[in-house]
C-alpha cells in the first residue's frame, strides 16, 4: 500500500460558542476561543489518498488533480472566511476543528474516488497551530 499526501493552506477566522449555553458557560469551556469578535488562523489541511500504483502511470493519485480538488471545492469554500458565517457546509455546527475535519471528508471522499483510479481517500489532518492538530480516518 502507497499513501501519498498534499498539502493545502487556508486562513479563516472562527469562534468556538455553544448557542445553547450561556456566554459565561462558552468564556469558560472555550476561554479565548469564545471571543466575540472572532479569533483567526493560518490552517494547513493534508489530504492522505492510499492505494496501488495505477499501471498506466504509476500514481495512486494524480497530485496535480488531487490538489485541484482540494482547492476547488474546500480551500475556495474557506479561504479567508468566517467558518461560523460565511461558509455554507459549517452553517448550525461548531466550528471546532473536530466538526470542519469531518464536513471536510464528507466533501472529498467522493471526488477522491472519481480522480483515483487504484486509491482512496486514507486521512485528513488539519492543522490549526503548529501545535494543535486533528486527524480523520472517516470512521
Amino acid at each position: 500500500m502507497i499513501y501519498v499526501s498534499r498539502k493545502e493552506h487556508f486562513n479563516a477566522a472562527h469562534k468556538l460558542y455553544n448557542p445553547a449555553w450561556s456566554k459565561e458557560k462558552n468564556v469558560e469551556v472555550f476561554g479565548p476561543c469564545a471571543n466575540e469578535n472572532w479569533h483567526g488562523h493560518n490552517f494547513e489541511l493534508i489530504v492522505t489518498v492510499k492505494g496501488t500504483p495505477d499501471p498506466d502511470t504509476g500514481f495512486v493519485v494524480d497530485l496535480k488533480k488531487l490538489s485541484t480538488v482540494i482547492r476547488r471545492e474546500v480551500i475556495d469554500k474557506v479561504d479567508h472566511k468566517n467558518l461560523n458565517l460565511d461558509v455554507p457546509f459549517m452553517a448550525d455546527k461548531l466550528a471546532s476543528c473536530e466538526t470542519l475535519i469531518i464536513e471536510f471528508w464528507k466533501i472529498l471522499e467522493p471526488e477522491v474516488k472519481a480522480i483515483a483510479k487504484f486509491g482512496q481517500l486514507h486521512q485528513l489532518k488539519l492543522y490549526e497551530t503548529p501545535r494543535n492538530y486533528v486527524e480523520y480516518f472517516g470512521e
